[in-house]
């Protein structure tokens, strides 16, 4: 059992959970709490720390079993977490390696694409409707969130294990990428031509969902086939940005379902 917030492992996580570059240099991220480790693949798994008192949990004990992991101190715990009421198991998992491919295999897929988006909660929720919804795979530049974040993994719920990303350098470039696949992209905006319902999204579809004070740039904007605009009432301009692309992404959900 680890007893000293200076063992080595322990000063490690710590780093894991506040350094996005200690995380892409290790290939590793943390998710937090029972839920998350349950779900979590077994393959994704490096190793599980579990506070003395969850040892007292079969199920998560039974799974523990299966991976490398080690018991920790109750008082050490919750140094190592990054939660205020920490549930006794933290997972260390290796960063799946997307390649566009693994999101463009139906032949007409429902994508998003995410631009410069920077709240990690933004980003969570998005991943989590996105699976809901039946989304293919998301694209993020490389201006968003880093999503291992650990605000983001718990804000996911469990849907970063399900949903492939992989991240790009801006959307100019992946529209260029995508050409001759009959994807159409469109663009949330204020300057939206049709409102979102007026639009078919049967076929390949990608949806824009820009920066959350700033909103697309233009040249994202720009590189869209369509500009939609979700109405609005009062004095509303526009809707959180997570909000927003829940409607165009059950909205396509819908019109597949026929």
């Amino acid at each position: 059992m680890i007893t000293s917030l200076q063992n080595s492992q322990v000063k490690n996580i710590i780093k894991l959970n506040q350094k996005a570059k200690a995380r892409k240099d290790q290939g590793l991220f943390i998710a937090e709490g029972r839920k998350m480790f349950l779900e979590a693949p077994l393959s994704w798994i490096d190793k599980v720390y579990v506070s003395e008192s969850m040892e007292k949990d079969d199920e998560v004990m039974e799974k523990a079993s299966r991976t490398s992991w080690e018991a920790v101190a109750d008082s050490v715990f919750r140094q190592m977490s990054d939660t205020q009421t920490p549930q006794g198991v933290m997972t260390v998992l290796r960063r799946p390696a997307y390649q566009p491919e693994d999101i463009l295999k139906k032949e007409q897929p429902l994508l998003v694409v995410l631009e410069d988006l920077q709240d990690p909660g933004n980003a969570g929720t998005i991943f989590r409707t996105a699976e809901g919804a039946g989304v293919d795979g998301i694209f993020l530049t490389k201006t968003c969130v880093d999503i291992t974040n650990p605000k983001v993994i718990r804000a996911t719920m469990g849907s970063i294990y399900r949903m492939p990303f992989v991240y790009v350098e801006d959307v100019v470039s992946l529209k260029e990428k995508l050409q001759g696949r009959e994807i159409r992209f469109f663009a949330a905006h204020l300057r939206g031509e049709n409102a979102y319902h007026e639009e078919s999204y049967q076929k390949g579809t990608a949806f824009l969902i820009g920066n959350e004070g700033k909103g697309l740039t233009d040249q994202a904007a720009e590189a869209a086939d369509r500009l939609i605009r979700i109405p609005m009432r009062g004095q509303v301009e526009s809707l959180n940005a997570a909000m927003a692309a829940g409607i165009l992404m059950y909205e396509a959900a819908r019109q597949r379902r026929g």
